[in-house]
């Protein structure tokens, strides 16, 4: 464990999540002097703070993180609060150095040490693994901003329940895993709910829990193989394919399923193909978008849509600087609980060879 008071460190983690949490292990293994700093109030609070009756798509086989399995029968769909209280005792177990309640609000360099720039204090550090997630920023669309205040709207990041939410019909603009479960549980709710956005594809449940998917995830749809880099160039910047439900499903639940919503008329929401829905609450499933304006490092360079240009993590141009739990940043699963594992293993490795 390193001290409070201490301000230089070998390697700095930025984010306590799965990831972070992964990288830790391996790093505790190589006995670097490194800490994670998380900014929320206790370990696993990404998760505990989703929707109620959210669980995972992946079976408890395939929810673990290096080196502790997940306490629960194989063929187990864990909770999301079963989840943040599996990454607190992991954290716990492994004893891994952790600074809560600490939002890194600059990283820069200073000749040859990183500095990160917290709320309360200053550290430096040889080597930095931004693990942050891919879910930083809630994204709405600009036109939500007519939309009539007399219909209430919030990010699917905010919902918890239906009881939460006014009496009435609602709309949710986003037809991926989140905004097709939230869909449903509404209308079993007794509202009227349509569900908007483009088919996301589907991949049964079974199929994405099974040994082979996980194989073809990790050894054949890599960014190494020809294959792999083209599943994720038309995989980026789109809703992810439905697992656990299914498009029958959703129309089996009563969910009106529509198309796009484009724009607004009059203060309502309207669709691609002209039609206005007259509805008394908009759920914005719209996804998130990447937050890392607040590194400040002439190595790095964003993306078109945000994300940090990396090669499976590593950034060549800004030496000690790596990324973890990016979408796809080395297999479509690299941003899932069992998906990060490997991804962390080989930064960790790469780390040990830079060192």
């Amino acid at each position: 464990m390193t001290s409070r008071s201490q301000l230089h460190f070998d390697t700095v983690v930025i984010g306590g999540g799965q990831a972070g949490l992964s990288i830790g292990y391996y790093l505790e293994e190589q006995d670097r002097d490194f800490l994670i700093l998380d900014a929320s109030d206790c370990i696993g609070d990404t998760w505990r703070n989703r929707w109620d009756s959210l669980r995972l798509f992946t079976l408890a086989r395939n929810s673990s993180l290096p080196g502790m399995s997940f306490p629960a029968s194989d063929d187990y769909f864990p909770t999301k609060d079963e989840m943040a209280d599996y990454l607190q005792t992991y954290a716990t177990e492994l004893t891994l150095p952790i600074r809560l309640n600490t939002r890194v609000k600059a990283l820069i360099r200073n000749n040859d040490y990183y500095v990160l720039q917290t709320e309360s204090n200053r550290l430096t550090a040889t080597n930095v693994v931004v693990a942050t997630g891919p879910f930083q920023r809630p994204y709405i669309p600009k036109f939500a901003d007519e939309l009539t205040p007399s219909i209430t709207q919030l990010h699917s990041s905010d919902y918890q329940n239906p009881a939460q939410l006014p009496a009435g019909s609602v709309l949710v603009v986003g037809a991926g895993n989140s905004g097709a479960e939230i869909a449903v549980e509404l209308t079993g709710d007794g509202r009227s709910t349509w569900l908007s956005g483009r088919d996301t594809g589907h991949i049964p449940c079974w199929l994405f829990n099974s040994r082979l998917f996980w194989w073809l995830s990790g050894t054949i749809f890599t960014v190494d193989t020809w294959l792999g880099r083209k599943i994720k160039k038309r995989s980026l910047g789109q809703g992810d394919p439905l697992i656990r439900l299914t498009p029958a499903d959703i129309r089996q639940s009563g969910v009106e399923r529509v198309a796009r919503t484009e724009g607004m008329t009059d203060g309502k929401p309207r669709l691609e193909d002209g039609q206005v829905l007259d509805v008394d609450v908009v759920v914005w499933a719209t996804g998130f978008r990447p937050g890392f304006e607040w590194i400040d490092l002439p190595g790095l360079t964003l993306d078109e849509n945000g994300y940090p240009i990396h090669e499976k993590g590593v950034v060549t141009e800004e030496p000690g600087l790596y990324f973890l739990g990016l979408p796809f940043q080395r297999t479509p699963v690299s941003a899932t609980i069992r998906g990060v594992g490997p991804d962390a293993e080989y930064i960790a490795l790469r780390l040990n060879a830079h060192h």
